[in-house]
């Protein structure tokens, strides 16, 4: 087993977001939490991770698929790739689902109680894989082509009607990449597809008190405003907001890391590089268009740690307060700077490998390590602290 001088890299961001409204629930209200007797504005780590995990795809060039619409995207892939036709394509997908140890759903008729317009058969359960795979289960449905071609189609169709072998398909179900060794994935059904996660991610929440903000919008009637022989708006309506200055933690675990991949210390090296990079700079994308909140952190703050992941989160317990007009932003930077003194000081910092900060605020900060130019400097310094030296030759 690798020996790692620093197994946990930690991530630690103060990042104020203008009016916006990042995560909604269900009522298309913004997401809060209760902390400190006060109410702070709340994004959470599924939405931030979604966020990362999009951005992460992008700069590594592996796309991983979550979805339950897998037979609609093999029937989808056979017929713009191959030129199936779309009867036998749709057949193909639904042989694959069906014979796959995740199991299928029928689809459901239009207009049923529940609403549910679905056409086509779906998986038991959201598959999480390599995008790859797809083309890979067109490919064996082109090997079983003839079979397919034959199938008869019973009034109750069940996987032993299928003609694709269930342990092929499964084979191609367990397949990762980069993005699934990081963020694991959850597939009890197929053997050998489960993976543990190497990365966790905190929920964010204001380092303060904020009050959720009523914005009451209407639309225009272009011709109506041009003939000018009525009055009113085509269309009324409000929406939730809110602003604040987000505390966000995320710790990668390197060792779990490198147990997925399966021993490859640049991939570890790549892997990390570009995770750090995308918890910096992704953002959560709702109401982009109505708000622009494209903010980056005011401070980051890496960590690398040999025994135990620590999270600064508690630096804000007591909720900060603005002093006269300078805002949340300063006094959040110094919350989590003595903080962060505080917990070096009880832990005595034997098991601290690295600390560093870059950060807009002009002033120096005490307690949160070498301050850098730049994020990537910041990479550079937690990598070569954390991976053996050797490795990085």
């Amino acid at each position: 087993m690798t020996d790692f001088p620093g197994r946990f890299l930690e991530i630690h961001a103060i990042q104020p977001i203008p009016f916006a409204n990042l995560n909604r629930d269900d009522t298309n209200s913004v997401k809060t939490v209760t902390w400190g007797g006060v109410t702070r504005t709340r994004v959470s780590s599924q939405c931030w991770k979604r966020a990362i995990r999009l951005h992460l795809q992008q700069a590594i060039g592996e796309e991983a698929l979550r979805t339950r619409r897998l037979a609609e995207h093999v029937a989808a892939h056979l017929e713009q790739e191959y030129g199936w036709p779309a009867d036998l394509a749709e057949r193909a997908g639904r042989h694959i689902v069906v014979a796959s140890s995740v199991g299928a759903e029928p689809p459901k008729k239009k207009g049923d109680d529940t609403g549910d317009t679905r056409e086509s058969w779906s998986t038991a359960a959201m598959v999480y894989i390599p995008a790859a795979a797809v083309a890979d289960l067109a490919e064996l449905a082109i090997r079983y082509r003839d079979e397919l071609e034959q199938a008869k189609e019973p009034a109750k169709f069940e996987r032993k009607h299928a003609v694709v072998p269930t342990a092929e398909i499964d084979t191609i179900l367990t397949r990762r990449n980069g993005v699934i060794n990081l963020f694991g994935r959850m597939l009890a059904q197929v053997d050998d597809a489960h993976v543990d996660g190497a990365v966790q991610v905190a929920h964010c929440f204001t380092t303060h008190a904020t009050d959720v903000e009523i914005d009451y919008f209407s639309a225009v009637d272009d011709v109506t405003a041009a003939w000018k022989d009525t009055t009113g708006s085509a269309h009324m309506g409000n929406t939730e907001h809110s602003a604040g200055v987000l505390y966000r933690y995320v710790v990668l675990d390197l060792a779990d890391l490198h147990a997925n991949i399966g021993g490859d210390l640049d991939d570890v090296r790549e892997l990390a590089a570009e995770l750090i990079r995308a918890v910096l700079l992704s953002l959560p994308q709702a109401k982009k268009n109505s708000t622009a909140p494209n903010t980056i952190p005011h401070l980051a703050h890496v960590t690398v740690r040999a025994d135990r992941p620590v999270s600064y989160a508690a630096a804000f317990e007591e909720p900060v307060r603005a002093k006269g007009h300078s805002g949340h932003t300063g006094p959040s930077t110094k919350a989590l700077d003595d903080y962060a003194g505080a917990v070096q000081k009880l832990l005595g910092g034997n098991g601290l490998r690295y600390s560093a900060h870059a950060t807009l605020a002009p002033t120096a900060i005490a307690h949160l390590g070498e301050r850098v130019d730049a994020f990537d400097d910041l990479i550079t310094g937690a990598l070569a602290a954390a991976l053996p030296a050797k490795e990085l030759a």
